[in-house]
């Protein structure tokens, strides 16, 4: 805790005043006042902090506070957080809070109101106020690319019935260098999210200061900068090559970037930095799953994978049928075997969404994109962890799997129809029943694609290791 020259009350970093606050006295003092830096080198590179370990889901948290909130905001989990004292290495930036918890609360409320098919639990007021705020570790590179470009261009054009083709060598020199290239540096941190969360910007990135953690959390790094070094120098690539296709002696050529004759420097990382990124947190759980709500602590950008309540969606959907039923028996007439064709349309639609869903659900439980996770297992089961990080990664089993059964009513639905097709009855009421088991099972599928959604849009307990926060922040 950090006290008040003046009144020896709790000092707390204010996003809205970019200063250190008192809570009693209302005091504002610059962060960097508060420095505890030594001459020693060793002590320049740590700093004292609180570990905050979760007893069920295991997550770690640092804090400059010696005191925790009662319950884990990841996993929810009502219970006093362990704590042990220990010293971190210190980022070299840090990009503060600009969003206060009152912003956030506005933003989610502001996207719930157009969330209407959302649980009702999502909407409580002690739901909102549960917002944590947490700085995620990052790694910034920054990249040069400099050198010879020799790329290989053609044009097309037309000369009565002829198509002529010019060959063109386009050779130039590249001098660039990018500063603010970043990758999350947290294994429990999915890829996915932070790319979503999305920009920061990192030009307002300041030395940092271990005041700035006052009245908030922070994750603990443990990705090796090497993990996103191709990705950086992919991305430089990807910048300077629309940079070059904008200028005027290149862009009126289709150009070749690979193949024989091509030369492109080297994109070179120079250095990567550790810096924090503040993130705001929301996490309701319910049964064995966490939904979860992420908030650029910086831009108030929102990103929320919010579950449908299978109720309202099935009480909205027979509201939206009756007039849609009266408005299609005024307009049309339909026969027999058209019904049964479009109840077949219906059943393969149903059928195709399932399946995506369930390819979806598949390919997260691989998670093989998250690049931070697996390398983190892969340092873990050949016993790597760096000493350094004391953060233990979380192995994230693949749990998640499609249901097969889902894929049952949309087959039988459309097994019905080929074969009321085939069969032809010449009653009228074997095809009205068909139409109505068909429906049935189309049904069926429908229920089990809003499940699949729900699993997409939630995580499993451990899977998402983001827990702590500040009430007060």
């Amino acid at each position: 805790m950090i006290q008040c020259p003046n009144c020896g009350g709790n000092l707390k970093f204010s996003p809205s005043a970019q200063r250190m606050s008192c809570e009693h006295c209302s005091s504002q003092f610059d962060p960097y006042q508060f420095d505890t830096k030594t001459k020693d080198a060793e002590e320049r590179e740590l700093y004292d902090v609180t570990v905050f370990t979760c007893p069920q889901c295991g997550g770690e948290i640092l804090s400059t506070d010696q005191t925790a909130a009662g319950f884990c905001s990841y996993c929810g989990a009502s219970t006093i957080l362990y704590s042990r004292i220990s010293k971190e290495h210190r980022p070299r930036y840090i990009i503060p809070f600009r969003k206060t918890k009152e912003d956030c609360k506005k933003a989610y409320k502001n996207l719930m109101r157009r969330a209407i098919f959302a649980p009702s639990e999502l909407k409580d007021e002690s739901c909102i106020d549960s917002f944590r705020g947490i700085y995620m570790p990052y790694w910034s590179y920054e990249v040069v690319q400099e050198g010879s470009l020799h790329l290989l261009g053609e044009t097309e054009s037309r000369r009565g019935d002829y198509i002529i083709t010019r060959h063109f060598s386009l050779t130039g020199e590249i001098d660039s260098w990018y500063d603010g290239i970043y990758y999350d540096a947290s294994s429990t941190f999915e890829d996915r999210i932070s790319e979503h969360l999305a920009p920061f910007h990192v030009e307002e990135k300041k030395d940092f200061c271990p005041a700035f953690l006052s009245g908030f959390y922070a994750d603990i790094p443990d990705v090796s900068d090497k993990v996103y070094e191709k990705d950086a120098k992919r991305k430089v690539w990807e910048e300077n090559l629309q940079r070059i296709r904008r200028t005027p002696e290149f862009a009126s050529c289709a150009m070749k970037t690979s193949g024989a004759g091509i030369v492109i420097p080297e994109a070179k990382v120079h250095m990567a930095e550790e810096t924090m990124f503040p993130v705001w947190f929301m996490s309701y759980r319910k049964n064995d799953r966490v939904i979860y709500t992420t908030i650029n602590g910086q831009t108030g950008k929102i990103v929320a994978d919010l579950p449908i309540a299978s109720g309202k969606y099935i009480a909205a959907s027979l509201l939206l049928a009756i007039p849609i039923f009266f408005i299609l028996n005024w307009i049309l007439v339909l026969t027999p075997s058209a019904l049964t064709i479009g109840i077949a349309v219906l059943g393969l639609l149903t059928l195709l969404i399932y399946s995506k869903e369930a390819n979806q659900i598949a390919k997260r439980g691989s998670l093989k994109e998250d690049k931070g996770l697996n390398w983190a297992n892969n340092q873990k089961e050949n016993n790597q962890i760096d000493p350094k990080r004391n953060k233990k990664p979380v192995l994230r089993a693949a749990s998640e799997k499609p249901k097969i059964s889902g894929y049952f009513g949309a087959l039988a639905a459309i097994a019905v129809s080929v074969l009321l097709l085939i069969v032809h009855p010449v009653s009228d009421l074997y095809y009205y029943g068909g139409a109505i088991l068909s429906l049935l099972a189309i049904c069926f599928t429908i229920i089990s694609i809003i499940q699949s959604y729900n699993v997409l849009s939630t995580h499993r307990l451990p899977q998402f290791d983001k827990q702590g926060g500040d009430d007060r922040a």
